[in-house]
């Protein structure tokens, strides 16, 4: 079990974490608010005061990597960087395992490495992970982006990690943190209603 989570998530949250880092100086993008993926079967969406940066979507075979801040510097939205990585297809069934399956795979030395900027298991602490019907959610704290949310849901079949940091100079607290990931799962699935499993909210 423990394998075939790693291996679905594991490539996603690399590559987010990399143009994640390379956009950490961006304070605001302009931009849009939604852009339509793999043909039309699934929309990135941005949840309010927030915009997707065409320059920070990278698409590599079937997946995506997209780094989205707010639409303008004089917004009134908390400032922070949404990392939003979608997987290949398929890979959203590791979800299927449940809260607390996902929860002691990333407490272990495994997934604590999947999860660290540096792939060093040492450098994160899982603090607090949450099981939900259309989210897993955990706060963490990295030695390289410090403390931070993340989530994880399936979308069209794919797995969807969303993390919410602050930008370069401007730290974002926990609590914003979470208000924040929380906003970014509801954009996603109200903008890919017929992409949803038939008993989630």
């Amino acid at each position: 079990m423990s394998t075939w989570i790693s291996r679905a998530v594991a490539r996603g949250l690399m590559a987010a974490a990399l143009l994640a880092l390379a956009a950490c100086d961006l304070a605001s993008f302009g931009g849009t608010t939604r852009v339509a993926l793999f043909e039309g079967a699934m929309t990135l969406a941005a949840p309010p005061g927030y915009c997707i940066d065409p320059a920070a979507v990278q698409k590599s075979g079937d997946t995506v990597v997209a780094v989205l801040g707010r639409c303008a510097s004089t917004s009134t939205v908390t400032p922070g960087l949404l990392t939003i990585s979608v997987g290949q297809p398929g890979s959203a069934g590791v979800m299927a395992a449940g809260g607390p399956a996902l929860a002691a795979f990333f407490t272990s030395t495994e997934g604590r490495r999947v999860l660290s900027r540096s792939g060093l298991a040492q450098d994160v602490q899982v603090r607090k992970a949450v099981g939900r019907p259309d989210a897993f959610l955990m706060r963490l704290t990295d030695r390289a982006v410090g403390d931070y949310w993340r989530a994880v849901t399936g979308i069209g079949g794919r797995l969807v990690t969303i993390s919410a940091t602050g930008a370069e100079g401007t730290p974002l607290a926990p609590e914003a943190g979470r208000k924040l990931v929380d906003a970014a799962v509801l954009a996603l699935r109200m903008a890919n209603p017929s992409a949803l499993p038939a008993n989630t909210p």
